[in-house]
Protein backbone atom coordinates (compact mmCIF):
# COMPACT_ATOMS: atom_id res chain seq x y z
CA UNK A 1 0.00 0.00 0.00
CA UNK A 2 1.38 3.42 -0.86
CA UNK A 3 1.83 5.75 2.07
CA UNK A 4 3.97 9.08 0.07
CA UNK A 5 0.77 11.68 0.68
CA UNK A 6 0.83 14.87 -0.62
CA UNK A 7 -0.99 17.69 0.72
CA UNK A 8 -3.08 20.69 -1.11
CA UNK A 9 -5.88 23.16 -0.86
CA UNK A 10 -9.28 21.51 -0.93
CA UNK A 11 -11.16 22.88 -4.43
CA UNK A 12 -14.73 22.62 -4.89
CA UNK A 13 -14.16 19.76 -7.08
CA UNK A 14 -12.95 17.45 -4.07
CA UNK A 15 -16.43 18.06 -2.19
CA UNK A 16 -17.85 14.67 -2.42
CA UNK A 17 -14.63 12.40 -1.56
CA UNK A 18 -14.39 14.85 1.60
CA UNK A 19 -18.04 13.94 2.57
CA UNK A 20 -16.79 10.27 1.97
CA UNK A 21 -14.10 10.67 3.58
CA UNK A 22 -16.20 12.38 6.37
CA UNK A 23 -19.09 10.13 6.31
CA UNK A 24 -16.31 6.78 6.84
CA UNK A 25 -14.53 8.13 10.09
CA UNK A 26 -16.79 10.11 11.64
CA UNK A 27 -19.87 10.00 13.45
CA UNK A 28 -20.46 13.72 13.03
CA UNK A 29 -21.30 14.68 9.67
CA UNK A 30 -22.11 18.07 7.63
CA UNK A 31 -23.93 19.55 4.86
CA UNK A 32 -22.48 20.20 1.48
CA UNK A 33 -23.44 23.98 2.44
CA UNK A 34 -21.40 23.82 5.45
CA UNK A 35 -18.22 22.37 3.79
CA UNK A 36 -18.21 25.01 0.71
CA UNK A 37 -19.24 28.12 3.32
CA UNK A 38 -15.68 26.93 5.12
CA UNK A 39 -14.05 26.70 2.29
CA UNK A 40 -15.39 30.45 1.05
CA UNK A 41 -14.63 32.29 3.88
CA UNK A 42 -11.12 30.54 5.26
CA UNK A 43 -9.57 28.47 2.30
CA UNK A 44 -6.33 28.82 3.63
CA UNK A 45 -7.31 25.97 6.19
CA UNK A 46 -9.28 23.78 4.23
CA UNK A 47 -6.57 20.93 3.17
CA UNK A 48 -6.89 17.46 1.50
CA UNK A 49 -4.47 14.54 1.58
CA UNK A 50 -4.13 12.84 -1.49
CA UNK A 51 -2.04 9.30 -1.90
CA UNK A 52 -2.11 9.25 -5.67
CA UNK A 53 -5.42 10.75 -6.98
CA UNK A 54 -7.10 9.57 -4.17
CA UNK A 55 -8.32 11.88 -1.53
CA UNK A 56 -7.52 9.63 2.04
CA UNK A 57 -8.19 12.60 4.65
CA UNK A 58 -9.04 16.17 4.92
CA UNK A 59 -8.93 19.24 7.86
CA UNK A 60 -11.41 21.98 8.04
CA UNK A 61 -11.10 25.22 10.34
CA UNK A 62 -12.36 28.56 10.72
CA UNK A 63 -11.67 31.71 12.78
CA UNK A 64 -13.26 33.14 15.63
CA UNK A 65 -12.90 35.89 18.00
CA UNK A 66 -13.15 35.26 21.51
CA UNK A 67 -10.96 35.05 24.89
CA UNK A 68 -8.20 33.09 24.64
CA UNK A 69 -7.99 29.45 26.41
CA UNK A 70 -4.63 30.26 27.96
CA UNK A 71 -6.28 33.21 30.46
CA UNK A 72 -4.97 36.49 28.72
CA UNK A 73 -6.43 39.16 29.39
CA UNK A 74 -8.75 40.72 26.13
CA UNK A 75 -10.13 39.34 22.90
CA UNK A 76 -8.51 36.69 20.88
CA UNK A 77 -8.38 35.55 17.01
CA UNK A 78 -8.60 31.73 17.08
CA UNK A 79 -8.43 28.85 14.69
CA UNK A 80 -11.09 26.73 15.81
CA UNK A 81 -10.19 22.79 14.18
CA UNK A 82 -13.94 21.90 12.91
CA UNK A 83 -13.47 18.41 11.24
CA UNK A 84 -10.32 16.45 10.59
CA UNK A 85 -10.20 12.75 9.26
CA UNK A 86 -8.15 10.68 7.69
CA UNK A 87 -9.28 6.98 6.13
CA UNK A 88 -8.48 4.30 8.90
CA UNK A 89 -6.33 2.15 6.39
CA UNK A 90 -4.10 5.48 5.96
CA UNK A 91 -4.01 6.49 10.27
CA UNK A 92 -1.04 6.41 12.18
CA UNK A 93 1.26 7.63 9.10
CA UNK A 94 1.78 10.99 10.13
CA UNK A 95 -1.06 12.29 7.61
CA UNK A 96 -3.36 13.69 10.46
CA UNK A 97 -0.38 15.63 11.64
CA UNK A 98 0.84 16.90 8.48
CA UNK A 99 -2.96 18.04 8.04
CA UNK A 100 -3.05 19.97 11.41
CA UNK A 101 0.54 21.43 10.66
CA UNK A 102 -0.37 22.97 7.41
CA UNK A 103 -4.29 24.10 8.73
CA UNK A 104 -2.50 25.77 11.82
CA UNK A 105 0.08 27.82 9.19
CA UNK A 106 -3.13 28.79 7.39
CA UNK A 107 -4.47 30.07 10.79
CA UNK A 108 -1.60 32.44 11.02
CA UNK A 109 -2.35 34.10 7.94
CA UNK A 110 -5.52 35.18 8.99
CA UNK A 111 -3.85 36.31 12.31
CA UNK A 112 -4.95 33.86 14.78
CA UNK A 113 -2.68 33.68 17.81
CA UNK A 114 -3.79 30.31 19.12
CA UNK A 115 -5.54 27.12 17.95
CA UNK A 116 -8.54 24.68 19.74
CA UNK A 117 -10.35 22.22 18.87
CA UNK A 118 -12.47 19.51 20.83
CA UNK A 119 -11.77 15.49 20.66
CA UNK A 120 -13.81 12.36 21.93
CA UNK A 121 -12.68 11.57 25.95
CA UNK A 122 -12.31 8.23 24.74
CA UNK A 123 -10.12 8.60 21.00
CA UNK A 124 -7.21 8.57 22.97
CA UNK A 125 -5.07 8.08 19.58
CA UNK A 126 -6.21 11.53 18.35
CA UNK A 127 -5.69 12.58 22.05
CA UNK A 128 -2.01 11.43 21.85
CA UNK A 129 -1.45 13.14 18.71
CA UNK A 130 -2.45 16.64 19.47
CA UNK A 131 -0.55 16.13 22.46
CA UNK A 132 2.72 15.41 20.66
CA UNK A 133 2.06 18.41 18.82
CA UNK A 134 1.67 20.60 22.52
CA UNK A 135 -2.17 20.77 22.46
CA UNK A 136 -2.80 21.06 26.24
CA UNK A 137 -6.28 20.37 27.77
CA UNK A 138 -7.96 23.60 28.87
CA UNK A 139 -11.45 21.70 29.81
CA UNK A 140 -13.47 19.06 29.59
CA UNK A 141 -17.25 19.76 27.45
CA UNK A 142 -19.65 17.44 28.97
CA UNK A 143 -22.07 15.04 26.64
CA UNK A 144 -20.33 17.70 23.74
CA UNK A 145 -21.56 15.48 21.04
CA UNK A 146 -24.84 14.03 19.84
CA UNK A 147 -24.75 10.68 21.42
CA UNK A 148 -23.59 12.36 25.06
CA UNK A 149 -19.87 11.99 24.74
CA UNK A 150 -18.16 14.29 26.62
CA UNK A 151 -15.23 16.05 24.68
CA UNK A 152 -11.81 17.43 25.56
CA UNK A 153 -11.16 20.55 24.37
CA UNK A 154 -7.44 20.84 23.45
CA UNK A 155 -5.51 24.28 22.66
CA UNK A 156 -2.69 25.60 21.41
CA UNK A 157 -0.75 28.95 21.33
CA UNK A 158 0.50 30.02 17.51
CA UNK A 159 4.02 30.95 16.78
Amino acid sequence: MQTTFSLRQFKPDDLDDVIRVNHTCLPENYSAYFFMDLYERYPATFIVAEIGNEIVGYIMCRIETGFSHFGLFGISKKGHVVSVAVLPEYQRKGIGTDLLRKAMYGMRLYGAKECYLEVRTTNSAAVRMYDKLDFKTVRKAKAYYADGEDAHVMAKKLK
